[in-house]
Formats: structure tokens, C-alpha cells, sequence
């Protein structure tokens, strides 16, 4: 896999996607599988920004290969961020649909908790 860190912050994102176009523009990958992982990359990095470290700015990893049989695109994001579980369903910001939406259009999406690490594994099938 190949990687590299970003500031967690809103104007990485380009940064972000140009680094994932790069890997894909090796590959045939098709202009719809193209488009959803854009969407899930820009959801899931955007959450790191937004939750991870809020109001600090951390650092966030992403990783990017591209191979197999089938050819599949794997995306990690890292990050050592922490959720503020403090508050109240009732006080929490509404959202969630944004990941729901990246699971449905991924082939896997996998979560871990790693020597302090969240790490967020998305998988899509081209």
C-alpha cells in the first residue's frame, strides 16, 4: 500500500482525491466505481476532520492500493482521533447517513481500533 499523511483539515480534501486518482489512473477503473469511491473518500475524510480532533488539528493517513483478482481498490484512513462521547444522543450533531451511504456503495467497509489508531478499511470492486 502506498501512503501518505495530511493536516486533517477541510482543505486537504483535493489533496486527498488527487492522491486516490493517481493509483486509479493506473487502472481501467470505471467512471461509476470512480464517482462512489470519490463520494465515500470525501464523506469518510471529512468525518476525520470534522470529529476526530475537532477543534484541534491532527493528522490523518491514507493509504491507497490497487491489484488482485478481481481488481479491487483498497482505501485506509488512519487517525488518532477520539469521538466525543460525552454528550447526550439528544445533544449529539444529527448525521450518520453520510457512512451508510459509503457502505452500501463499497464491497467492504471494515472498522478497527489499532494501538491507539481508528482505521477505517474501504473496498471496492472494479
Amino acid at each position: 500500500m502506498i501512503e501518505r499523511i495530511f493536516p486533517a483539515t477541510e482543505d486537504q480534501l483535493e489533496p486527498v482525491q488527487s492522491f486516490i486518482n493517481g493509483e486509479l489512473e493506473q487502472y481501467d477503473c470505471p467512471p461509476k466505481a470512480q464517482i462512489q469511491l470519490a463520494v465515500a473518500v470525501e464523506e469518510i475524510f471529512i468525518n476525520i476532520v470534522r470529529y476526530a480532533y475537532h477543534p484541534e488539528v491532527g493528522l490523518a493517513t491514507v493509504r491507497c492500493s490497487v491489484g488482485g483478482d478481481p481488481l479491487q481498490v483498497t482505501i485506509q484512513f488512519l487517525d488518532n482521533g477520539d469521538a466525543d462521547i460525552t454528550r447526550s444522543a439528544e445533544e449529539r450533531d444529527i448525521g450518520g447517513l453520510g457512512i451508510l451511504m459509503v457502505k452500501k456503495s463499497m464491497d467492504a467497509v471494515d472498522y478497527e481500533y489499532v494501538d491507539g489508531k481508528n482505521i477505517l478499511t474501504i473496498r471496492k470492486n472494479l
